[in-house]
């Protein structure tokens, strides 16, 4: 045993145990969240239960289960609940979501099982998905059609397919008002602002002042035309109604333009149910948020993700290299480089906020605000640099994670044996061409190491961002149609802060947890594809100048 020990075998099992079990705790943590947030875009069954309250009243209620639990009977009792017969030591308790939050006041309530008479799941109930208000349930009675009742035998078809149409008029709307209005609008306000700028510099003649008149009136009269082309189809979308008989047993007119889709869950076989899950993931990758952002999709807060850690990227690999090079091929080992390096380790220790609080200072506040008034007068005093935006966001990412990109750096150059520098020397190459063409290139797996990590850090984080360009919902994306067509000064969304948004700031806990579960698990992919992508360049860049070495 004295010699088993010795030999050092019992730690190598201990360590390859602990890296088992950590491996384990974050694959059962990512599946946690995978299960908790994909399973909500499964259709989930509709019930009907008969109820009866402890005053003998009867009711019905329509809805999904949320969750269940058992609840001890003592708490229920301290509680002022009374139960006609004797139960045992626990109650079975029901959340339920019953929608039509415009009439019912809240989504979810609990419900026991004692006061259940009895339960039915009934094929016709229909789930209404709304643009606001949430999901409705109920039983499609008729459609209004332009003002008239049509009651259908087949209302259900008829009722899908002046959705369809609703929706086809709606997204014609939205795509009109973000491309035409949104690039008018863009014109006027350039016009307005150069109009501005002629007046700063004292050039703004009678010619100018009219041409710019000229130009805007144009614009204006575009502006009419589209506005009532938008108009028309959002009259159009709105023209017909549904008659839903709700859980009250009352019939409620819900106007076409806000509803989105329909399902009829309790009729879905697992196939049909499978079709469900791939569009309801599709839609909410693809769509904008709604709701406070409890509803819709993340498709902003993906871009503004993605767009902004490539931007760090591209700012903090150079940056980082240089610097690495610098430190390691050019300074003078001494107490200065000794102290730059310990200074470099350190700077990787400093709380996230901290950089938030600099970035805001001296990025936003002085940098960009010195931006505005050499180059953007005309637009003072609402600021164009001079406030939180992506590419602030980005500087000071990249000012987080350069300490990881030197070091990393670093450790590459230092593995690069001297007899190769040497050599390329010997042969009359300069320094800058032996860096150029020899030690950079075997360097280069180090240095998309350091970005490897550099993004996965970057990607999660959020406290600076909240400082330096964030926003609870953007208006446009960093990129679009007017020229110069990236926009770097504008504010984005963030996963990281949708989902303390969504779970924190929430008015609708129930509601908004299986997004929070969906949008991690969605950042976790984000950063885990950045990654793969960064891993595979660095294996190709490794296997292309592995020939250096020899």
């Amino acid at each position: 045993m004295g010699n088993w020990f010795k030999s050092g075998s019992p730690w190598i099992w201990m360590t390859g145990g602990a890296v088992s079990i950590s491996l384990i705790a974050v694959l059962g943590l990512l599946l946690m969240i995978a299960w908790r947030g994909l399973s909500y875009f499964w259709p989930a069954e509709i019930y009907q239960w008969e109820m009866q309250d402890q005053l003998g009243a009867k009711y019905t209620l329509i809805g999904e289960i949320y969750d269940t639990e058992e609840v001890p009977t003592e708490q229920l009792l301290s509680a002022g609940h009374v139960f006609k017969e004797a139960q045992g030591d626990t109650v079975t308790r029901y959340l339920v979501k019953t929608g039509n939050r415009e009439f019912v006041g809240l989504d979810f309530r609990w419900i026991l099982a004692t006061n259940i008479i009895s339960r039915s799941r009934p094929e016709d109930i229909a789930v209404i998905e709304r643009s606001k208000n949430g999901d409705f349930y109920g039983y499609p009675v008729a459609v209004i059609e332009n003002g008239k009742r049509l009651d259908f035998d087949n209302v259900e078809a008829s009722f899908e397919s002046h959705i369809d149409r609703s929706v086809a008029l709606n997204d014609k709307a939205v795509d009109l008002q973000k491309g035409e209005i949104g690039s008018i609008n863009y014109a006027i306000e350039k016009l307005r602002l150069q109009e501005r700028g002629y007046e700063l510099d004292g050039k703004l003649t009678p010619v100018i002042k009219a041409d710019l008149a000229q130009k805007r009136a144009e614009l204006q009269a575009q502006y009419l035309i589209v506005e009532k082309k938008f108009f028309g189809l959002r009259k159009e979308a709105g023209r017909d109604s549904v008659v839903i008989k709700d859980m009250r047993d009352v019939e409620v007119t819900l106007k076409l333009d806000s509803i989105l889709d329909v399902t009829y869950s309790n009729r879905l076989g697992l196939l049909d149910k499978l079709g469900h899950w791939f569009v309801g993931v599709g839609r909410f990758v693809s769509d904008d948020p709604r709701e406070a952002n409890t509803e819709g999709g993340v498709f902003p807060a993906i871009f503004g993700t993605v767009f902004m850690v490539m931007l760090m990227a591209v700012i903090v690999t150079p940056f980082g290299v240089v610097a690495a090079v610098y430190l390691h091929e050019y300074a003078t080992k001494g107490p200065v480089t000794k102290m730059i390096r310990i200074a470099v380790i350190n700077l990787a220790g400093v709380p996230s906020i901290v950089y938030g609080v600099f970035g805001l200072g001296f990025f936003v506040y002085m940098f960009g605000g010195s931006i505005d008034q050499l180059f953007f007068p005309e637009a003072l005093p609402a600021p164009t640099f001079g406030s939180p935006g992506v590419l602030w966001s980005a500087l000071t990412l990249a000012i987080l994670t350069l300490p990881v990109v030197i070091v990393s750096t670093e450790e590459g150059l230092s593995r690069i044996p001297s007899s190769v520098r040497q050599a390329s020397l010997a042969l009359g190459a300069t320094k800058a061409e032996t860096l150029w063409r020899i030690v950079l290139p075997m360097a280069s797996p180090a240095i998309m190491t350091g970005l490897i990590l550099a993004v996965a850090r970057a990607a999660g984080e959020v406290a600076p961002l909240m400082l330096v360009g964030v926003v609870k919902l953007a208006p446009t994306l960093p990129i679009d149609m007017n020229f110069p067509f990236v926009h770097l000064e504008r504010k984005f969304m963030h996963l990281g802060f949708h989902i303390y948004d969504v779970g924190f700031q929430s008015p609708n806990v129930e509601a908004a947890r299986p997004l929070v579960y969906a949008t991690s698990f969605l950042l976790v992919t984000v950063i885990v594809s950045l990654n793969l992508t960064a891993i595979a360049v660095r294996n190709h860049l490794r296997e292309k100048y592995r020939s250096l070495e020899h």
